[in-house]
């Protein structure tokens, strides 16, 4: 799989969904530039050395971003607040982009947790 894989996957949503979802592509790129983009288990996902670092999911009624741990979502609890979230989810509204820097300490404490950071 590929990043034209995920493009496609992208061009599928309709808006608001495909454009924020695009943002959040953006802000993970940032922080892991060389991350292999590919679909796993039907959605995006971002892979640094073999390991799954982030992901994402566009649903009815809310995109999901996905840590693919479950315990980043936990040790962020205050910059959290006010999100919907599982174990394993962290869902946002479909035209309200992630804040970068939000997602730069997301992917960042998950690179830390697999030993790559």
């Amino acid at each position: 799989m590929a990043p034209q894989d995920v493009d496609r996957y992208l061009a599928s949503l309709d808006e608001p969904r495909r454009s924020t979802l695009e943002a959040l592509r953006r802000s993970i790129l940032e922080v892991v530039p060389d991350a292999e983009q590919r679909i796993s288990y039907g959605v995006p996902a971002f892979v640094v050395h073999g390991k799954t670092v982030a992901g994402f999911a566009a649903f009815k009624n809310h995109l999901s971003y996905l840590p693919h741990s479950g315990s980043v979502l936990s040790e962020l609890d205050d910059d959290l607040a006010g999100y919907q979230r599982t174990k394993g989810s962290l869902h946002f509204a479909v035209d309200a982009p992630l804040p970068s820097t939000l997602v730069g300490r997301l992917v960042e404490l998950r690179m830390r947790e697999l030993g790559l950071r």
